[in-house]
């Protein structure tokens, strides 16, 4: 059967790419020592010095490759032609800006290091090392002198993981491609996302004084991996603190004693397999006679909210075709003044009405001394699945990979929901190689995006970088101003 591709072409992309294997890795570890956690409070703006510091270095990094790189105000940055033809123009988005660290590392998390083919640190697959793999794609085109129809531009942001108010900015005040690729999933093609609404349930009254404070989690898209309960000590406590799971940890200190309880944490989209550490403590001390009832009540009131990842005990548990199972996840913990405060983190199924959740978790807070604030609710994205860039583009992954894989939908957001006509196209779900040896190298619970030890597989980056300079090679098979294409 004739191959979909041009297997001399093909072959010429993967020889450059091996030449240019530790060129590439240097230049993420570059990206990878800069702690850009995205921080609109900072004094530097927009998000932070580091976050600026991150811009600036891929964007000399653009320069010193030739192309031309404009910062929009450290909001977003471009990497392409001067003059661009936006009507012709496919847009590569990745995000220059990390989770928080979270806790349990065993590397240095910016210090990068290269251990067994994985270089390991935060922000090395979510999003820098893409970000470095879609420059080198664009090198890899313009070297080999590769055919294109349509013109590329890289274009990355600052504030993707807290909130996207980067696109936001950008979107007002400058033009979108025509269309727009997001290196920030899995293969094939991700054509739709959920949308997320993100709030939190605070109570109306204070915890008693016995209870001096109460914290768990560090961003609203990770699963906490630990919680903190912190008591006055009293003599009273003795016994109860001796029937405590084995799991949690007492301390006694000046006076308190400090109640710690460990999870696994995930990216909150993708909670299986996780442990939520919030949930764990909350069960453990509402099941012993640690606290007085009153307080005792607004702690259960954690555990229950807690219990299940798809808000089955909430009472908004949701389903469709198209998308599949929302997931509901508390994810941060917090103590204001005496009162709790617990922020959900829900990836909500395309076709589910948001507002009849806010009603339902609303009613499901007030029963309990709770009440619900809105963070934000970011809609859901969906690119047509009918449409010949889809079709195209699966079909080249296949057939690169020998896979047998579907387009499909996503609970984890990404640039594309901000943006028109945009779809996600990897790096990720590459097939397994059989020389490796993550489970070897990673504790459970480490190694993967939003997680402790992050690492980026190097082989697989290299393999997918490959299958997109094919695919933006492919895609001069499509119009993509004007009406698409089915």
């Amino acid at each position: 059967m004739d191959k979909g591709y041009d297997s001399h072409t093909y072959e010429k992309v993967g020889q450059w790419f091996e030449e240019h294997r530790e060129e590439m890795a240097e230049d993420i570890k570059r990206l990878v020592r800069i702690p850009s956690i995205s921080d609109p409070q900072a004094e530097t703006g927009p998000f932070g010095k580091a976050c600026r510091d991150a811009m600036d270095e891929m964007l000399a990094m653009g320069r010193k490759y030739g192309f031309f790189s404009e910062n929009k105000e450290y909001y977003v940055g471009t990497i392409g032609r001067e003059k661009k033809d936006w009507n012709n123009t496919i847009g590569l988005w990745n995000h220059l800006d990390v989770v928080p660290l979270g806790e349990g590392w065993d590397y240095a998390p910016f210090d990068p290091v290269v251990r067994d083919g994985y270089l390991i640190g935060r922000g090395a697959q979510d999003n820098k090392g893409p970000a470095v793999a879609m420059l080198y794609v664009m090198r890899c085109i313009r070297d080999l002198k590769l055919d294109m129809k349509h013109e590329i531009c890289l274009f990355v942001g600052c504030d993707e993981e807290r909130g996207m108010a980067d696109l936001e900015y950008y979107g007002s005040r400058y033009p979108f491609p025509a269309l727009s690729m997001i290196a920030d999933c899995g293969f094939p093609v991700c054509y739709g996302e959920k949308g997320i609404l993100e709030g939190w349930a605070a109570a109306d009254d204070s915890f008693s004084e016995d209870v001096i404070d109460l914290y768990g989690g560090s961003a609203g898209n990770i699963i906490p991996d630990r919680a903190v309960l912190v008591l006055r000590d009293r003599p009273e406590l003795e016994e109860p603190l001796r029937q405590l799971p084995e799991a949690l940890q007492a301390e006694k200190e000046e006076g308190q004693i400090r109640i710690t309880a460990r999870g696994t944490s995930r990216h909150s989209a993708f909670p299986e397999g996780s442990v939520n550490a919030i949930h764990e403590l909350a069960k453990a001390v509402c099941a012993s006679s640690l606290l007085k009832e009153e307080d005792r009540k607004l702690l259960h009131f954690i555990e229950e909210a807690t219990s299940d990842y798809y808000g089955e005990r909430i009472g908004i548990a949701y389903e469709d075709e198209v998308s599949g199972r929302l997931t509901c996840a508390g994810t941060v913990l917090k103590l204001q003044e005496g009162k709790a405060a617990l922020q959900f983190n829900i990836r909500y199924s395309i076709t589910a009405d948001p507002e009849h959740m806010e009603a339902v978790l609303d009613g499901f807070c007030r029963t309990s001394g709770y009440h619900w604030e809105l963070i934000r609710n970011s809609a859901p994205n969906y690119f047509p699945k009918e449409r010949k860039e889809v079709a195209l583009l699966t079909s080249l992954f296949n057939e690169l990979t020998g896979s047998d894989s579907k387009p499909y939908v996503m609970g984890g957001g990404t640039y594309a929901r901000k943006l028109p006509n945009a779809f996600g196209y990897g790096i990720g779900s590459m097939p397994e190689r059989e020389d490796d040896r993550a489970s070897e190298l990673f504790a459970k619970g480490h190694g993967g995006a939003h997680e402790p030890d992050e690492g980026l597989d190097l082989k697989k980056l290299l393999d997918a970088a490959k299958i997109y300079t094919m695919a933006m090679l492919t895609l001069n098979d499509c119009e993509i101003s004007g009406n698409p294409q089915v």
